[in-house]
C-alpha cells in the first residue's frame, strides 16, 4: 500500500455542510468538532508514518494516517469501540468535521481501518525499537502546550500503576495454561504424535474439570501431574518445534517457577527459593508482570507522565510506559538522557521517589533543577548541607566554617568519606555536635556521603516559600491517575502485550490533552492565583 500526504482538503459542491440549515451549521460551529478540525487535525504530523507504506505509486493508497490518528484520539475522548467510530463517521456530521471529510463521497474508514494500522505500528515498533505514536503524541502534546501558551518551565511528573487485560491465575493454574496454550498450537499443526496421551489439554472443558470438578484429586497430585506432563511435551517438541511461540512460554513458566533437582523437578518455594523479578503472569500476556506497592498487588505495566504547566493551565508533554518492575527513578532518568540541553531553565517537580543524587546531577548537565517534595531514607544533620565537595566529587574541600581538612579518603565500597581534622578545630567548633565527630588522640574524625550532603541541601531549601508554591503546583498531578483511569479506563485496555498497550495509552494521552485545549478554549484556566505564576 503506497503512502500518500492528505495536508489538504478540497470542497466540493456536494459537500455536506452545504445542506445544513443555518441554525445546524451554528451547532456544529459552536460544538467539540471545530476545534478539533482547526487546532488538532492540522497539528498531525504524518510524514512520520511514510515508513509505514511503499514507495510504489502503482499501488492502492492508504487511508490518511490524519484521519486515522484524529479517529485514534476521538475514540478514546468518548470511549467508544472501533465499530462505533466507523458508525459515527458516516452518519454523524460532527466527526466528519471534525476529520475533515465533509466532502468525501464515501467515507475513508471501514471495519479493519484502524486495526490494520495499529497492527502496523505495532509491527514497526517490534522491528526497530521506534514508537511512532509515542513520537506523535509528544509532538502533538507540545503543539497543544503552544496554542494554549503554556511556558515549559515547570514540569512535574507522577506514575500510575496500569492493571492488564489478563485473569489472577494461581501458580498452578498459571502451568496448566501454558502446557493448554501449546497443545492448542500442536493440535491445530497436526502433531498427535506429540500430544499422545495429553489430547484432553486442548478441549475447552478440560482446565474446570482438572481444578473446579475433580473433588478427588488433592492440590498436590494436580501439581505433580502438570510438572510431569509439562516435561513431557516439552520433551517431545525438542525437534524442530522449539520456535513456536508457546513453547516458549512453558519453557519461559518452567524456568521461573520451578527447579529441577537431580531428576525431580518441584514449584519454587516463596521462602526458600529466590524468583526472577519479571516473572511472567499470564501467557495471554507475557509482558505483563507483578508488583506490589502501598500493600496492593498488581499485575500488568505501569506510566509515567510529565505534565507542563503554568497559569494557562497544564499538559502532558511526555509520557512513558513499561513493565510494572520499572522505578520511578529510572523513568526520570530515561528522560532525562533523551533530553536536549535546555536553553532555559527549567523546574521539574517530583514526589520522593524520583529523588537522587545521581538523578539531581544528570538534570544539572541538562539545565534543570530537580526538585523533590519528599524524601525517603534516614535524616542528616542540617549542617552537612555546608559541606563544600570538589567538582568531581572525589573530596571534601572545606568545612561549614572554612577548615580544610587533614585527612579525607572515599571507601571504594559504599561512596562514603572517612574525615579527619586537627582535634583542636573541632573541639572548638560550634558545629561539633551536629557533625557527629568522633575525638581521638590527635584528630577528631567523622563519616560523610556526597548523598547524605545532598540530602541536607533538599531539606533545608523544603523549609522555604519557593518550595511551598512548587509543592502545590506538584499536588496537581496527583488527579491525573485517577482521571487516566476513571475516565479513559485506562486499567481496561482490551488488548494485550506491552506494545499494544502503550498505543492505546498513547491515544488516552492525547484525548487528556485535546479535552484540556477545549477547557482552555472555553476560558477554563488553571493555577491563575499561584504566587509563583504572578508577572
Amino acid at each position: 500500500m503506497a503512502f500518500r500526504i492528505n495536508s489538504s482538503q478540497q470542497l466540493s459542491l456536494t459537500d455536506i455542510t452545504n445542506s445544513l440549515t443555518l441554525r445546524e451549521q451554528k451547532a456544529l460551529e459552536n460544538s467539540w468538532a471545530k476545534i478539533f478540525a482547526e487546532d488538532i487535525f492540522p497539528a498531525i504530523d504524518e510524514e512520520r508514518f511514510r515508513i509505514l507504506y511503499s514507495d510504489r505509486t502503482q499501488s492502492k493508497f492508504n487511508t490518511p494516517v490524519n484521519i486515522c490518528i484524529g479517529a485514534l484520539i476521538i475514540k478514546e475522548m468518548f470511549q467508544i469501540s472501533d465499530d462505533e467510530i466507523v458508525e459515527n463517521l458516516m452518519l454523524d456530521p460532527r466527526y466528519q468535521y471534525a476529520l475533515h471529510t465533509t466532502s468525501f463521497e464515501e467515507q475513508p474508514m471501514s471495519d479493519k481501518t484502524l486495526s490494520r494500522f495499529r497492527k502496523r505500528c505495532y509491527d514497526y515498533e517490534q522491528e526497530t525499537g521506534i514508537d511512532l505514536i509515542h513520537d506523535c503524541v509528544a509532538d502533538l502534546s507540545g503543539k497543544i502546550a503552544k496554542m494554549m501558551k503554556i511556558h515549559p518551565g515547570i514540569h512535574r511528573m507522577d506514575s500510575l500503576m496500569i492493571e492488564a487485560n489478563i485473569k489472577n491465575l494461581s501458580r498452578t493454574e498459571l502451568l496448566y495454561s501454558c502446557i493448554a496454550k501449546l497443545a492448542r498450537r500442536l493440535h491445530k499443526l497436526g502433531r498427535g504424535d506429540v500430544l499422545e496421551g495429553l489430547e484432553h489439554y486442548y478441549d475447552k472443558n478440560d482446565f474446570n474439570r482438572t481444578f473446579y470438578y475433580s473433588n478427588s484429586t488433592s492440590t498436590e497430585d494436580i501439581t505433580q501431574m502438570l510438572l510431569r506432563d509439562a516435561d513431557t511435551i516439552t520433551g517431545r517438541c525438542r525437534d524442530g518445534l522449539e520456535t513456536q511461540e508457546e513453547y516458549r512460554l512453558l519453557e519461559r513458566c518452567l524456568s521461573e517457577q520451578t527447579i529441577v533437582e537431580g531428576d525431580t523437578r518441584r514449584l519454587r518455594e516463596k521462602k526458600k527459593d529466590s524468583f526472577p523479578k519479571a516473572m511472567m503472569q499470564s501467557p495471554t500476556d507475557p509482558d505483563a508482570t507483578y508488583r506490589e506497592k502501598a500493600g496492593k498487588k498488581y499485575r500488568g505495566y505501569v506510566a509515567n507522565v510529565e505534565e507542563a504547566v503554568d497559569s494557562n493551565g497544564s499538559v502532558i508533554v511526555d509520557y512513558q510506559f513499561e513493565q510494572n518492575i520499572y522505578s520511578d527513578s529510572q523513568f526520570l532518568q530515561d528522560r532525562l538522557a533523551g533530553m536536549e540541553q535546555q536553553e532555559e531553565g527549567t523546574v521539574f517537580v517530583t514526589d520522593g521517589a524520583y529523588c537522587g543524587e545521581s538523578n539531581t546531577q544528570a538534570a544539572q548537565e541538562k539545565n534543570i533543577q530537580l526538585i523533590t517534595t519528599a524524601l525517603t531514607g534516614t535524616e542528616v544533620p542540617d549542617i552537612y548541607a555546608d559541606f563544600e565537595f570538589s567538582e568531581d566529587g572525589s573530596k571534601i574541600l572545606r568545612c561549614p566554617m572554612g577548615n580544610v581538612p587533614q585527612s579525607c579518603c572515599q571507601s571504594s565500597s559504599n561512596g562514603h568519606y572517612y574525615v579527619s581534622f586537627p582535634k583542636e578545630v573541632c573541639m572548638n567548633c560550634p558545629h561539633k555536635e551536629e557533625c557527629r565527630v568522633k575525638e581521638h588522640k590527635k584528630v577528631c574524625s567523622f563519616t560523610i556521603s556526597l548523598t547524605a550532603g545532598y540530602r541536607a541541601k533538599a531539606k533545608r531549601f523544603m523549609k522555604t516559600e519557593e518550595f511551598s508554591l512548587l509543592s502545590r503546583i506538584r499536588n496537581g498531578i496527583e488527579t491525573v491517575p485517577s482521571v487516566l483511569r476513571k475516565i479513559y479506563h485506562a486499567d481496561r485496555m482490551p488488548v494485550h502485550g506491552i506494545s499494544r498497550n502503550r498505543l492505546f495509552f498513547g491515544c488516552k494521552v492525547a484525548a487528556f490533552n485535546v479535552r484540556k485545549l477545549f477547557s482552555y478554549r472555553n476560558g477554563w484556566g488553571h493555577y491563575a492565583q499561584n504566587p509563583l505564576f504572578a508577572e
